[in-house]
């Protein structure tokens, strides 16, 4: 819609990232396990593009998540605009859509 280029939206993101657990799970080092911090900032990065669907979104953060975060197997990202302009009350709307290696 023209007037959500105006004014803008809000979104969640949920992500799940799928990883061999058997490492980190014994030795407890942080260095063994998945950088979520990194994970979080090339979701942010994603998010600071202009797109005009969710499903865009949704398969850039994918993308970028399986050629620059190492270690992880798969992920499922969840992106959720809430209150969209639809013509009702409407709390949000969103799509999830995965990848696997």
């Amino acid at each position: 819609f023209p007037e959500e280029r105006v004014v803008g939206n809000s979104f969640v993101i949920d992500l799940e990232i799928e990883t061999d657990l058997s490492l980190p799970s014994k030795t407890d080092n942080l260095d063994d396990a998945v950088d979520y911090q990194k994970a979080y900032k090339i979701v942010a990065s994603e998010m600071e593009e202009k797109s005009a669907l969710l499903e865009n979104i949704a398969g850039r953060i994918l993308k970028s998540l399986s050629t620059e975060l190492e270690g992880i197997i798969g992920a499922t990202v969840k992106v959720a605009k809430i209150n969209p302009p639809l013509g009702g009350k409407v709390k949000s709307v969103s799509i999830t859509e995965s990848w696997h290696r």
